[in-house]
């Protein structure tokens, strides 16, 4: 009888318009759901542990991963909502009930999608630990930082509008003021986009030799906002990004074979065989170092005091040393052997024929002792 009494009396008494009765139910479902919810997480971490492990699999260790950042506090919060659904609630708190169970799923999928961008960062950070880049590393930071802001907003504007709030209005207003910080910030902005235009086309990296409009250096660093170049001269140059990508970047450094030409003219008293034969010798010359592959040599034109030659070899070493190595030994060796058969380079000259002396205008003779070509009688 006692044991009626009670249960009469806990069906009879009500907190908040819930019974005791309905209210101890709910806590029991609460606490059963809390602990088969955790018992099943740690059997799927368990299990998929076992499996990562054995397998090379890199999207079943982030899954791991994911699943051990389970909030426990949003898992009793789910537990309370099993509890609180097995109670007979007002229409207004089934409604309220309803709103929490999209925030707590929300949360906690937008926990997982941060967490899978945490590791994706961190992977990235990894695989490029062997040759570190500031750009790197600040692209990898800039796209993390875009993704968690975009992922947190849109979450945001979700529960917002599950708790009945006009979005619409607070959207545009976002809107204009994206506008005006943009406005504000483009220069800043243009740099950072830059930077991570050049992380990932890379045309470029550190230690890279490259020219640019009248810069020529060596990379030392590209930065966030700015790429630092250590010129020829030992001066450090500091280039924007965003002025760096508008510009046409000789990267040298990538070079792997370089092409020469050069030419060279001879006077205008060489004979039309020796003429003929100075390509030939040019090729012999070019032909006897291992680090040059000739392409061509041939008489190019007659110019206003020289018989013109252009020749073009390919040097098989990017080295600017060694190509200006070459090309000192081929112009030696040239020099030795045009002067050898005779043949003179050629250097502006102009010569001026006379058919017959002007009347009134006599030729001196050297006894005259004057420098003057000619003069008046």
């Amino acid at each position: 009888m006692e044991s009626s009494s009670f249960l009469d009396w806990a069906g009879h008494t009500t907190v908040a318009g819930v019974s005791l009765a309905s209210l101890a139910l709910g806590i029991g479902a609460a606490m059963l759901a809390y602990l088969l919810m955790s018992l099943a997480l740690r059997v799927a971490l368990s299990r998929l542990t076992r499996v990562a492990e054995r397998t090379t699999n890199r999207a079943e260790d982030m899954l791991v991963e994911v699943l051990a950042g389970t909030n426990r506090w949003l898992l009793a919060l789910v537990a309370i909502l099993v509890g609180v659904g097995m109670l007979d609630l007002p229409e207004r708190w089934s409604s309220r009930v309803g709103q929490l169970w999209f925030i707590a799923l929300a949360l906690q999928v937008a926990l997982w999608a941060n967490r899978c961008v945490s590791i994706g960062l961190r992977r990235h950070a990894l695989k490029h630990a062997a040759t570190p880049s500031a750009t790197v590393g600040a692209a990898a930071t800039l796209v993390s930082w875009g993704l968690r802001t975009l992922l947190w907003a849109i979450v945001l504007l979700a529960m917002l509008s599950n708790l009945g709030v006009n979005i619409t209005a607070f959207i545009a207003s976002l809107g204009v003021g994206g506008i005006a910080v943009a406005l504000a910030a483009q220069n800043i902005l243009g740099d950072l986009f830059a930077s991570v235009a050049i992380a990932a086309d890379k045309p470029f990296e550190v230690g890279d030799f490259i020219v640019l409009g009248s810069v020529a250096g060596t990379v030392e660093l590209v930065g966030v906002k700015t790429t630092r170049i250590r010129s020829l001269g030992g001066e450090q140059i500091v280039v924007s990004n965003t002025e760096l990508l508008k510009q046409t970047v000789s990267n040298y450094k990538r070079l792997r074979e370089r092409r020469i030409v050069f030419g060279f003219g001879v006077s205008y008293d060489t004979s039309a065989e020796q003429a003929e034969e100075i390509p030939r010798i040019v090729r012999r010359l070019v032909e006897q170092s291992p680090r040059l592959r000739f392409d061509r040599a041939h008489f190019k034109g007659f110019g206003a005091s020289s018989l013109d030659y252009e020749v073009v070899y390919i040097v098989l070493d990017p080295a600017y040393g060694v190509y200006m190595d070459e090309q000192q030994r081929i112009n030696l060796a040239l020099m030795r052997e045009l002067g050898e058969r005779g043949i003179g380079f050629a250097f502006p000259t102009q010569t001026l024929h006379v058919a017959s002396l002007p009347r009134g205008v006599r030729e001196l003779r050297p006894e005259d002792g004057d420098a003057r070509a000619w003069r008046r009688a």
